[in-house]
């Protein structure tokens, strides 16, 4: 029995690889102003709000994040401020990898060459991918594309680059609203879901599962 190997491996990066602490950091700015229950609902419409502002045509992700705490401030009924939106997104550039990532990249890194499709800008996935601790040979942006994920022109962004097609791509997420829906649609060739939590799993997506990075590396036979 032979283990399909892909031409490249692609991969969200902040949730997947990056700790992603958007939540966190609401909670953070607003965490003395709420209850625990206000709180967890704020969080949780905040989520809602940012998918939402992606959907249409591309703004910058700082625009993103600004809308989406206005909108929720809204819907909680309390004054929006700039600088608390921004104090979220000033943290971004310092979040770093979850534990299991380094050492399953560099193990995967030695055989098929990897990549990053992003929802972020190109003057910020560099701190990101830096942090990573294995070479990538591309990190594509929502920005460079002009759309975000789940949009497929964010996908098509980077099979375009790369110059292959989806039957070609290992493609893995922690997310389905954002990557995995789409990737099945696509029909990418075989779709990874990196369990952290997010989301419950959903098998009619078609996908192998995986708890963390370092479980990568026996899905290519490594």
């Amino acid at each position: 029995m032979t283990t399909w190997r892909p031409k490249f491996i692609t991969f969200d990066c902040y949730g997947t690889l990056i700790y992603f602490e958007m939540g966190p950091a609401a909670r953070r700015v607003y965490g003395a102003r709420l209850s625990a229950a206000q709180m967890d609902a704020f969080v949780e419409d905040f989520s809602s709000y940012r998918l939402d502002e992606v959907l249409g045509p591309w703004k910058p992700y700082q625009d993103v994040v600004r809308n989406a705490v206005a909108r929720t401030c809204k819907l909680h009924g309390f004054a929006y401020d700039p600088a608390d939106a921004q104090a979220i997104i000033d943290e971004i550039p310092g979040w770093g990898p979850h534990p299991d990532v380094p050492a399953g990249l560099a193990k995967v890194a030695k055989e098929i060459p990897l990549v990053i499709l992003s929802n972020s800008m190109t003057d910020l996935i560099p701190h990101s991918v830096a942090r990573l601790g294995a070479p990538f040979h591309a990190a594509y942006t929502a920005q460079e594309a002009q759309a975000y994920k789940p949009r497929m022109q964010a996908f098509e962004y980077m099979f375009d680059q790369l110059g292959c097609g989806p039957q070609d791509v290992m493609h893995c997420s922690s997310s389905f609203r954002y990557d995995l829906m789409t990737a099945h649609d696509m029909k990418i060739g075989q779709r990874v879901y990196v369990n952290r939590g997010h989301e419950p799993p959903n098998p009619y997506y078609g996908y192998s599962e995986i708890s963390g990075i370092d479980g990568l590396p026996g899905l290519v036979g490594l």
